[in-house]
């Protein structure tokens, strides 16, 4: 593809990304509340939207396509069992959003705190979503490097790729907090879904018809339409990448910290439904997108190249081509800033907040656009090691953060839960999950993510009972919850 081209897509997208962000500059945004939660006042539609180019990053059009073209149908199968663990948003979407209207909390893990009365519990979650998040981050700057490099023939380097998607991210996060990423995540979702579609139309139809397309496969590949195919998802590997994908929209604490921004309940279903609607769109997308690269390039180095030599060839017109590599682009960096605000409003709520004394709403503020570029910086050391495979190393973020899910289900359900058993299960288990990873030991050949749940698990229940759990908050915040949810029907 030709490399002027796009450049001068990169160039009008920024310009275009950078008005509906500053435009977006309204409201008041001097406090934690407004700069990251956009006030609470976020419409359905738009928290859809965000909601949606947030989660589908480039993870779904580089990395869930380039797992398709690794391992075939059992990719559509691994993000079928994401579509249906959106059903926690469904279990714990109102509970979020009620906590959050009544107590006024900025961050999920803040709100754990509150549950258990722990400052400790609240800064140990936040500290762990930091360690795990940052990595993640960056393989969403290392998806626009490997685009970048592949749909340009090394023209535009590894290395360029990831600088602007992280200045990209920066500056959004900056111009208006939560509102201009919300903004700009919205413009970014439309010109995704609708791309994404086209492209895989007019490559589908190149390639005979989705007839002619499906028989070329059974033909050439029949191994990429079973399960395990050639071998890679075998039930170990199939399990230990679903199980933490499955509890990613509690687990994620840029996903749930959403569930606090919708305006009302009305706004919340909305946000769930048409994200549901946007995800199976794409989903499908991307897998034909794996599908159609393996048939025209069966022997590319790594499969994360799959997307950019698709786009880069012949049966997608340059124009669109440059357009779809914008939307992936965009794709990534409204995941890359969503997560830079949601751990730097953690750190500076949860972490910096909690010190002795207590610093105010707009110190804390101020500390939480300090530490951004801070984390930018982080993302953008680890984005260069260049490390392969981007779906797999999502899931190995997820993995780690996996690790406080039973905290949160024993915030709503589990009136026993103490902060001891918060702090255990978290911070010991987190540990456990990072010498797995680095190791790659598979103790009775099971991944990191399914230990980090089971020991996670074990640990908070059993700690918890050994341990004096708050009665009186527990009881006053579960049958509070439960009294506002019947009024709000």
């Amino acid at each position: 593809m030709n490399t002027n081209m796009v450049i001068w897509g990169i160039a009008l997208y920024i310009i275009l990304a950078l008005f509906v962000a500053y435009k977006s500059r309204r409201g008041d945004r001097t406090d934690m509340s407004g700069y990251y939660l956009g006030g609470r006042q976020m419409n359905g539609i738009l928290s859809a939207l965000s909601y949606s180019a947030t989660t589908y990053s480039a993870f779904m059009m580089v990395g869930l396509a380039g797992l398709t073209y690794q391992g075939g149908v059992g990719a559509l199968g691994f993000e079928i069992v994401y579509f249906t663990g959106v059903s926690l948003v469904a279990l714990f979407g109102r509970r979020f959003w009620l906590a959050g209207k009544k107590y006024g909390y900025v961050t999920p893990s803040e709100m754990v705190g509150d549950r258990y009365e722990s400052k400790p519990a609240a800064s140990a979650i936040a500290l762990v979503s930091c360690l795990f998040l940052i990595p993640y981050c960056a393989v969403q700057l290392a998806g626009v490097g490997y685009l970048l490099q592949g749909i340009t023939d090394d023209a535009i380097p590894f290395t360029a790729g990831v600088i602007i998607a992280t200045v990209l991210a920066i500056l959004y996060s900056y111009v208006a907090g939560i509102r201009s990423v919300m903004w700009t995540d919205s413009l970014q979702a439309v010109i995704m879904i609708i791309t994404s579609t086209i492209v895989a139309l007019l490559v589908i139809n190149g390639l005979g018809g989705f007839g002619q397309f499906f028989d070329n496969l059974q033909t050439n590949h029949s191994d990429a339409l079973s399960v395990p195919g050639n071998g890679y998802f075998n039930i170990l590997t199939f399990l230990g990448m679903t199980l933490p994908w499955f509890f990613f929209s509690l687990s994620n604490p840029q996903v749930s910290q959403r569930m606090f921004m919708p305006s009302s309940i009305k706004g919340l279903r909305q946000m769930l439904i048409g994200f549901l609607v946007f995800g199976l769109i794409y989903t499908f997308v991307s897998v034909l997108w794996g599908f159609s690269a393996l048939q025209l390039f069966p022997d590319l180095s790594t499969a994360d190249l799959a997307t950019p030599k698709l786009l880069s060839s012949d049966l997608v017109p340059p124009v669109l081509g440059v357009i779809v590599m914008v939307g992936i682009l965009a794709a990534a960096v409204s995941t890359i800033d969503s997560i830079m605000l949601t751990l730097s409003s953690m750190f500076a709520r949860d972490v910096y907040g909690n010190l002795k004394k207590r610093p105010n709403d707009k110190k804390q503020l101020q500390v939480g656009k300090i530490v951004i570029p801070v984390i930018a910086i982080l993302a953008y050391a680890f984005a260069e090691l260049e490390l392969n495979l981007i779906a797999v190393l999502s899931v190995a973020a997820s993995s780690g953060l996996i690790v406080g899910v039973p905290a949160f289900f024993g915030t709503f359900f589990w009136k026993r839960g103490t902060a001891a058993g918060v702090i255990s299960s978290v911070s010991l288990t987190a540990i456990l999950v990072l010498i797995l990873e680095f190791t790659g030991i598979k103790p009775l050949g099971l991944a990191s993510g399914i230990w980090g749940l089971l020991i996670s698990t074990i640990l908070f229940i059993g700690v918890s009972l050994l341990t004096k759990a708050p009665k009186q908050k527990a009881d006053a915040f579960i049958n509070i919850l439960k009294t506002e949810s019947e009024s709000n029907e």
